[in-house]
């Protein structure tokens, strides 16, 4: 398997060994220092070698990933001097992905796929809040009924409260302060665009795993202007969510040649920020774990102290842009940035690191033992697509060749929990009309009906129901599990 070209310093060429790149890996740097291009190079290196790629364009210059480049004589200085031979300039096999449906394909999952957890996560419950949104899957799991959009869950809460006391054994205190908070924070995320990404048809995960006929990777890219617009914090659950599913449904491969997936997470501190701990406890598993399953995982952001520790010892290639020394805090995190690389003998990691130039970085890679190499000051390749964004035109036309074309632009609503609830509602409202008839014509003193009400009667029939096949279980992601397959 061929090594994949990164850049070069004038004396030898820095290249990453395929088969250690589901070992992980960061990009960090301070803003306008060139981690986009960065990016977009490994990206095409990927799919050069047959490797699938999914990333998040956050400023839309990804985009250009689609086109090809230009030659410059900025371009042919900077192959002169790294040593490359032949830099065509070409596009590369991409697949365009928005939750808005407006620039690519529309990406959905389930309102049970996301889970308690990360749902908790993104409507920045409390604990006790956190307890209820369990217990609402936990019903809807017990009763086999499928939560699928943004109407299942909201009957779901509305359902939750009008039968509070009757679930009150089975599922603890449902309050009508908590269900009241969790409706207000779920209407703020409905003005942010979040009912666009739930309900299906959702995606599968294989199409972000194909190639073309060529054999070359296809680069997914999933548009995010509009997310990081309107709510970074969901932009990150849905990061979160796609990492859970991967893990949980790809098979064990071991130590592959090369990745069977590699994904790139900008602005990747937002994964972290205010998460609970036990959030954290469970990214750190899941990048740990995802390893042997093939996936490769690179996280973008300013500074690697973004990163929590547990998962930033995880990472073995890193690429450092620089980093500015503006004030004696900024001095202090270089130097700590410093400690992280293995030392080279020609320079002092941290007197470089302000001095890097735009599209220069410090590079460490991992050697074939699994071990960091030395660091070394790089000039990072030019692409072979453009620098900056597609043209609306030359983005639709990508959109409209595209092989997914047609399969999710439908939106499906088939029977689930809001379908069955409303149905249940209607049912219980002719009982109790019927009931109310009967009553106004019976005989004063008659004698009173221990008949059950149609709610009673179904609060009954639902705990008898756990552990039934209609009281399945629905297994879910280790990010927003209750019950782990």
């Amino acid at each position: 398997m061929t090594d994949l070209l990164l850049g070069g310093n004038g004396q030898q060429q820095i290249r990453i060994n395929p088969k250690m790149c589901n070992r992980h890996g960061l990009i960090a740097g301070a803003t306008g220092t060139g981690k986009t291009v960065t990016l977009q190079v490994m990206a095409e290196s990927f799919s050069n070698i047959g490797v699938p790629v999914f990333l998040a364009d956050i400023k839309g210059d990804l985009s250009g990933l689609a086109c090809a480049g230009k030659a410059h004589p900025k371009v042919t200085e900077r192959t002169d001097y790294i040593g490359i031979e032949g830099h065509d300039f070409e596009p590369s096999p991409t697949v365009f992905w928005d939750v808005f449906a407006k620039l690519g394909h529309p990406m959905r999952t389930t309102v049970s796929d996301i889970g308690p957890l990360l749902l908790s996560n993104l409507l920045e419950l409390n604990e006790t809040q956190t307890g209820v949104m369990y217990a609402c899957f936990k019903v809807a799991d017990d009763q086999g009924w499928l939560l699928l959009d943004f109407d299942d869950l909201r009957s779901m809460l509305n359902f939750l409260g009008e039968n509070a006391k009757a679930l009150q054994a089975e599922y603890g205190n449902i309050s009508s302060a908590s269900l009241g908070a969790i409706r207000r924070r779920l209407l703020i995320l409905e003005e942010q665009g979040f009912e666009h990404f739930l309900g299906e048809p959702a995606l599968n995960l294989d199409d972000l795993m194909r190639v073309d006929f060529s054999g070359k990777g296809i680069i997914n890219v999933m548009d995010v202007t509009q997310l990081m617009q309107n709510s970074p914090r969901l932009y990150a659950t849905i990061l979160l969510w796609l990492l859970s599913e991967l893990f949980e449904n790809l098979p064990e491969v071991g130590d592959p040649e090369k990745p069977k997936l590699v994904l790139f997470f900008d602005e990747a501190h937002l994964l972290f920020d205010d998460a609970p701990d036990a959030l954290i406890d469970k990214i750190e598993q899941v990048v740990r774990l995802i390893r042997s399953k093939g996936v490769g995982v690179f996280f973008v952001t300013q500074s690697p102290m973004d990163i929590p520790e547990s998962v930033l010892g995880q990472l073995g290639l890193k690429v450092q842009h620089a980093l500015r020394a503006f004030t004696p805090k900024d001095k202090k995190a270089i130097k700590i940035v410093a400690e992280n690389f293995r030392a080279n003998e020609t320079f002092k990691t941290a007197d470089v690191l302000p001095e890097l130039g735009i599209g220069e970085a410090l590079v460490s890679t991992l050697d074939e033992d699994g071990s960091p190499t030395p660091v070394e000051r790089t000039l990072i390749c030019p692409p072979h697509s453009r620098i900056g964004p597609s043209s609306a035109q030359e983005r639709a036309e990508y959109i409209n060749r595209s092989p997914y074309k047609g399969k999710y632009d439908e939106i499906i609503n088939r029977e689930s929990a809001h379908e069955l609830l409303m149905a249940r509602a209607e049912i219980t409202a002719a009982e109790e009309a019927e009931e109310e008839e009967r009553s106004q014509n019976a005989q004063p003193k008659r004698r009173r009906s221990t008949r059950q009400t149609p709610v009673e009667a179904f609060v009954k029939s639902m705990t008898r129901s756990i552990g039934s096949q209609i009281g399945r279980k629905i297994a879910r992601g280790i990010l927003g599990s209750i019950f782990k397959k």
